[in-house]
């Protein structure tokens, strides 16, 4: 077989600037098997989950989420524009699929049914409406929910409704759950994420099913299977010293890593103003190389030039979807702790190399 890079994956260089990083892919012919023949397939049985072929987990998601910048503040017409934006950019046409819209679309309380409803006033024409729109736009449309009795923000919970909350989630057309943590009753967190899991398996819809557990019960170890992707880690804050050690804290759990389910280090905070340029490339390369999920969580009405050109990088996003889906590791770190090496093979018997620069000062 031929040792030529695919087309599509050429060196990936960045200079290495205080807090920057080189990202490179190389061919490595002696990463192939034995009998010469590349590793570069993944067949339906390693991504088959409990009977399921999970075809929408086979490599990481990439879409948008409305927390990091957002917050409670989300409304439909900002979800709406961040879709269109997708499309319009041509971050779509890379892979970016997803529109998730986070905690805080919930009315405070249930209908006379027992049904979740959103909010009048952020989503006056609802969910279904909002999901026809997205889908019409040739995207997904994600919601959130939580493991307890309230969400994070204090809105109505699904813990005790699963089956309901599935269902109405299905018949609003929703692609994708986020399902946190918060105010829960205490059971193990596999009782309560598998339950939801079995619930929306029971709708017939292909859900995505995105564990937000932050990584309490060490879920890299048990939750394949029961979700798509798992979180790892306490929430991103927008500052080197958060992203960094959040990038630590998920390489601990590499090897848990497959097609069909994925470590999740928490959502992209590319664009949001608290850190370099320099710095949001480390993070979004890292995050590429880990396979984690891609999902930006900047205004991309307001993105700047710098930040789209970071988020539309072909080759690292390619990484990131590369089909053997293996996790990048921490290989190599320097005396002082402040440079390293990380590293994972891709198909076709290619590696990617990133070399981190830990300190405030210029190595290149």
């Amino acid at each position: 077989m031929s040792t030529r890079p695919r087309s599509g994956f050429p060196p990936l260089v960045a200079a290495c600037f205080c807090h920057s990083l080189a990202l490179l892919a190389l061919q490595a012919s002696a990463a192939r098997s034995a009998g010469g023949e590349s590793k570069s397939e993944v067949s339906a049985e390693t991504v088959a989950v409990h009977g399921r072929a999970r075809d929408i987990s086979r490599t990481p998601p990439l879409g948008w989420n409305s927390w990091n910048h957002f917050q409670c503040n989300v409304t439909e017409d900002i979800v709406r524009t961040q879709a269109d934006k997708l499309v319009s950019s041509g971050l779509a046409a890379l892979g970016y699929i997803y529109v998730n819209i986070d905690d805080c679309w919930q009315a405070d309380s249930r209908d006379s049914e027992g049904r979740l409803v959103p909010s009048p006033d952020s989503f006056p024409s609802g969910i279904k409406a909002l999901a026809d729109y997205v889908h019409s736009r040739g995207l997904k449309l994600g919601i959130y929910s939580d493991a307890g009795f309230r969400t994070c923000a204090g809105k109505p919970g699904s813990l005790g409704h699963e089956a309901t909350d599935a269902s109405t989630f299905a018949e609003w057309g929703v692609d994708y759950l986020k399902y946190d943590n918060c105010i829960n009753d205490g059971s193990p967190s596999q009782k309560r994420y598998t339950a939801m899991r079995n619930a929306l398996d029971a709708t017939g819809r292909g859900i995505f099913f995105s564990m937000c557990e932050w990584g309490l019960s060490a879920p890299a170890t048990w939750a394949y299977g029961v979700a798509d992707t798992w979180r790892t880690t306490l929430d991103i804050e927008d500052t080197w010293r958060s992203m960094i050690g959040i990038a630590d804290a998920n390489n601990k759990w590499a090897k848990y890593a497959k097609p069909g389910g994925w470590n999740d280090p928490d959502m992209l905070q590319v664009g949001n103003g608290g850190m370099r340029e320099s710095e949001y490339r480390v993070h979004f390369s890292l995050w590429a190389i880990m396979k984690a999920p891609l999902l930006i969580g900047c205004d991309l009405s307001a993105a700047s030039d710098e930040t789209m050109s970071i988020l539309s990088n072909e080759e690292v996003v390619a990484v990131n979807q590369d089909p053997l889906g293996v996790q990048a590791r921490k290989v190599h770190l320097s005396n002082n702790s402040l440079l390293e090496v990380w590293s994972g093979p891709l198909s076709e018997g290619r590696q990617v190399v990133a070399l981190v620069n830990r300190s405030q000062g210029a190595r290149m």
